[in-house]
């Protein structure tokens, strides 16, 4: 059981920490035309990608074995070495995408990769503390254990979350469960999509009417920093809908894409709302969407906002349940 226990930290630390979301360069997508819509002609396609790393970063044995010191005794002395070398690991990626940074500067033939590759960069040295941080609250959680990703539950732990047991939507409300807030009969093959021309009041609304009928927990929208620890980092392989036609797609399209937490559609598709104020009136949102450039639907953006009294038709939402 602890080799199990071991090997799925490694695995859970090694994306969290080290699986820095791969939209670095490739070629821009067509600019295509679909029923009077234009799809975005910076949206970026992960297999188009002419820069993308290939391999999966691993931890090495120290890590491992100072993962499993902690695992047998979580001490402070442990905690700090385990964060010391989470560290020196962060930084040896740091240093390979600067090494890339400076091969595409030489190389690229565009400089919407070089662009794109200073973004990764930059934001990477942005948030060197805030990322180890990040990673050592998900590891040190207590609800961490085998299998936790796979689980097939409605809501899904966000390990790391500051809170009373904060678990968060496996994906984002579907037009079929927005329904049964609302009264009104969604026709079937828009059931299983993320509902959009939401509000953000509405959405609290609905968050409301949850709790009402369960008085087990409370439900919220996210917080920004609840979301991405649920989202972790894009993966470097992640596979969703940006760039690939001009309409959202049923929110288990690309479940074979999950975030951190185990949770489908989290990048793509829809922008998500959070509880976040972004400037007056305005509420932070993340992920990005169908339409979006890829870059914008990394975790880490955080520039985007849309205004609380509005719905939007690429903008969706996910829930936040916690323990009363």
């Amino acid at each position: 059981m602890n080799k199990l226990i071991i090997t799925l930290a490694v695995s859970a630390l090694a994306i969290c920490t080290f699986a820095q979301e791969r939209g670095e360069g490739g070629r821009r997508g067509r600019h295509r035309e679909r029923g009077g819509m234009q799809t975005n002609p910076e949206a970026k396609l992960h297999r188009f990608s002419a820069t993308i790393e290939k391999e999966r970063p691993q931890l090495n044995q120290e890590t491992k074995d100072l993962i499993a010191a902690y695992r047998r005794d979580p001490s402070e002395s442990n905690h700090a070495a385990l964060r010391k070398q989470v560290a020196k690991n962060y930084d040896a990626v740091i240093a390979r995408k600067k090494a890339k940074l400076e091969e595409l500067k030489r190389t690229a033939r565009h400089q919407s990769k070089v662009d794109e590759m200073q973004v990764i960069v930059d934001e990477m040295l942005r948030d060197r503390e805030q990322r180890i941080e990040a990673s050592m609250a998900r590891f040190t959680d207590t609800r961490f254990r085998p299998g936790l990703r796979d689980r097939q539950d409605a809501y899904l732990p966000v390990l790391g979350a500051k809170g009373n047991n904060v678990s968060i939507g496996r994906t984002p409300v579907t037009e079929a469960e927005w329904a049964k807030f609302t009264g009104k009969p969604v026709a079937p093959e828009k059931a299983r999509l993320p509902v959009t021309n939401v509000s953000a009041k509405d959405a609290e609304r609905y968050c409301a009417w949850l709790t009402k009928n369960d008085p087990a927990h409370g439900y919220r929208l996210p917080t920004e920093a609840e979301w991405e620890l649920a989202a972790g980092h894009m993966p470097k392989d992640a596979d969703f809908n940006c760039g690939e036609g001009d309409a959202i797609k049923p929110v288990d399209a690309y479940a074979k894409t999950q975030g951190a937490c185990g949770g489908y559609d989290f990048w793509g598709n829809c922008w998500e709302m959070t509880s976040t104020k972004r400037g007056k009136g305005n509420v932070a949102v993340k992920g990005g969407a169908f339409d979006s450039k890829r870059t914008e639907c990394r975790t880490e953006a955080r520039t985007e906002s849309r205004k609380a009294s509005s719905g939007y038709p690429n903008v969706s939402f996910r829930v936040v349940r916690e323990d009363h």
